[in-house]
């Protein structure tokens, strides 16, 4: 091994774990793969070859056999571990597979090496409070999917040290990741909060009438959504008003105080609401309908991460 050579395991090779792999390839690190799951694990380099060379077909990977070959399966989870730098474990969403599969990283894993969770719902502190290298971990909480929409956010324990936190950011950084710190855990750290309360407010509104479930779809998508691929919520109103945010603050917050006294609830969720939402959608999902539209996100994604791409070079 040269001293240039960087190492990561990825733990858990499923989708997540795939694109993880993608990732790390891509950028130039070797990556081992383990997942107790056999057929997973020896399926796992032939989808991440085929991601990489879809990548490339974007301009999105410049080299895809040079990442392939840096891709490997590790026979052990002690050999996924041999010389690594950092790890991103991507197991099931249970809190005792966590700590045990932790447990065994802790362990097993270089002292020096970062600990990272894929985990979009359980909190570090949940997983990690006993370990002898807790300041280590962290959650590293991708969006799917990760090589295609870059955001991670990273979210400690209260142990967890400054460093790692730290470290992690600048690693995603390395690898093309845009990566946000959480600064005190919250239960579905930032992403899912937002995510949820669009959610509930769009199954409200089509529960109840006030709108079918496709018009819904198409004003975020040809509405919401175009302004926010490239701009926030705070950068939005910041343009909505001619003296930017406190201006904005001043005219409008007297109507949003009003929806937010009247927010959607967990009822939304429940029976009759959900039965009604359900009934709204007029499409049946059948496998191939499933993956046609993975299909089609996957190649819309990568051509606007390729745009985004063009746009931050020109600046």
């Amino acid at each position: 091994m040269t001293d240039t050579e960087r190492n990561v395991a990825i733990v858990g090779s499923g989708l997540i774990g795939r694109a993880w792999a993608t990732i790390f390839a891509r950028a130039g690190w070797n990556v081992r793969l383990n997942d107790p799951h056999i057929p997973t694990l020896k399926a796992a380099p032939r989808l991440i070859r085929d991601e990489l060379h879809a990548l490339a077909r974007h301009g999105l990977c410049s080299d895809p056999d040079g990442a392939v070959a840096r891709v490997s399966i590790a026979a052990s989870l002690q050999e996924a571990l041999l010389d690594v730098e950092f790890v991103q474990e991507n197991g099931p969403e249970v809190v005792e597979d966590k700590k045990a599969i932790f447990a065994q990283l802790d362990r097993l894993a270089p002292p020096n090496a970062l600990l990272v969770s894929s985990t979009s719902a359980i909190t570090a502190s949940r997983f990690t409070e006993t370990l002898p290298g807790r300041a280590r971990c962290l959650v590293g909480h991708p969006v799917n999917p990760p090589h295609l929409v870059p955001l991670v956010e990273l979210c400690g324990a209260p142990w967890t040290s400054p460093d790692a936190i730290e470290r992690a950011r600048n690693i995603y950084r390395e690898i093309g990741q845009v990566p946000v710190t959480i600064n005190r855990e919250i239960n579905g750290f930032v992403l899912n909060r937002l995510q949820g309360a669009l959610l509930a407010e769009a199954f409200r509104l089509v529960g109840e009438g006030y709108i079918s479930a496709e018009d819904l779809d198409h004003t975020v998508k040809d509405g919401l959504g175009l302004r926010w691929s490239f701009l926030g919520p705070f950068e939005t109103i910041e343009l909505n008003a001619p003296g930017g945010i406190p201006d904005y603050c001043a005219r409008y917050t007297g109507f949003y105080k009003e929806l937010a006294a009247s927010a959607a609830g967990p009822d939304v969720y429940q029976s009759p609401n959900v039965d009604r939402v359900i009934a709204a959608w007029p499409h049946q999902p059948t496998l191939e309908r499933i993956a046609e539209l993975t299909q089609r996100r996957n190649e819309r994604l990568a051509a606007l991460a390729a745009h985004k791409t063009r746009q931050t070079d020109k600046s």
